[in-house]
């Protein structure tokens, strides 16, 4: 009776710890969510302005300046915002899974670490990238048709048989007609078939190594300031910023593809036959059209998505302790 009771008692705490896990997963999720709906909604402008420089054509080149003067011109200043419902949206699924899924294999390794004895459960270097790939993945096939849609709005590329279909140049402009997000997913789908949903699915698992190499490199740099002192906000703005300023200008060249293969509408071409139509009719110049407002962007939003991230999740961990406080009194 006492050994079954011990037993017992001894596999009590593991549901409490499990559920623990299992909260501070959903609370890392929905920081990373809220963090990532602020920082887009400063930054959105330079995301229209790299969009729309991604995916025109090369008769089509003109100064950062030129491109917000001539949007702002036809379609107002609201044109710098065609498409900011769909990519909030984007952003909050985007991130919430992605910090679910990273949290959760990182709880998966830590526990490995333990169990093996290892002197730290500090992940290494390869399990934080391979933590990494796996949530990426999974972000990617969840969200890449928020991501289609969204490029289309932001393009101004309506996918419908009865509009032009060539890239847009200064001579060709974009559609000024306002398109719902609703309205771009009907139309797609009329048009194209559920499958252009996943266009440019494969580059943009290719660009999976983007947040591994940020936040490898935001990982490494924090733990070094957590050696000396407690990392504060501003720390993690500025570790943001540097880890995705690095991860950004090394993987640019297949942003660029797959914007390319998200505005392709009725033309299905793979990764590789996009890849050498850009450098056949652009030069590799024509992979990096648009890096300097996407860089720029890319910095800014990581930097405030890293910063309200850990004050949203100190937030949310305060919240959740006093629940418990307020049910007991």
């Amino acid at each position: 009776m006492s050994n079954t009771t011990s037993k017992t008692q001894s596999k009590a705490p593991m549901p409490a710890s499990s559920t623990a896990q299992q909260g501070d997963n959903i609370a890392h999720a929905l920081a990373g969510a809220g963090g990532g709906l602020l920082s887009m909604t400063l930054t959105y402008p330079l995301i229209t302005l790299s969009t729309r420089a991604q995916v025109e054509s090369k008769r089509a080149q003109s100064s950062t300046y030129d491109a917000v003067r001539h949007i702002v011109q036809r379609e107002g200043i609201t044109g710098l915002y065609s498409g900011l419902d769909s990519a909030l949206f984007g952003i909050s699924v985007t991130n919430f899974v992605y910090y679910y899924w990273y949290e959760w294999t990182r709880a998966g390794f830590e526990r490995a670490a333990i169990k093996a004895g290892r002197a730290s459960k500090k992940l290494t270097t390869i399990e934080s990238m391979l933590a990494g790939a796996l949530a990426g993945s999974a972000t990617v096939l969840i969200t890449n048709p928020i991501w289609v849609i969204n490029t289309r709005m932001t393009a101004r590329q309506a996918p419908s048989s009865e509009e032009k279909t060539e890239l847009p140049t200064l001579q060709n402009p974009p559609s000024t007609r306002k398109h719902t997000t609703l309205g771009t997913l009907l139309a797609l789908l009329r048009t194209e078939g559920p499958l252009a949903l996943f266009a440019g699915v494969l580059p943009a698992l290719v660009l999976v190594v983007n947040p591994i190499l940020q936040y490898t490199i935001f990982e490494q740099l924090k733990d070094l300031v957590e050696r000396r002192r407690k990392v504060r906000p501003l720390d993690a703005f500025f570790l943001g910023a540097v880890g995705k300023l690095l991860a950004t200008s090394i993987t640019y060249p297949y942003i660029t593809i797959k914007s390319r293969m998200h505005v392709n509408e009725g033309k299905a071409e793979g990764m590789g036959q996009s890849l050498r139509k850009v450098i056949r009719e652009e030069g590799w110049s024509g992979l990096y059209k648009g890096i300097a407002p996407k860089v720029t962007q890319s910095v800014i939003t990581a930097a405030f998505l890293f910063a309200f991230k850990d004050v949203l999740y100190d937030l949310s961990v305060k919240a959740r302790r006093k629940i418990p406080a307020k049910i007991s009194t």
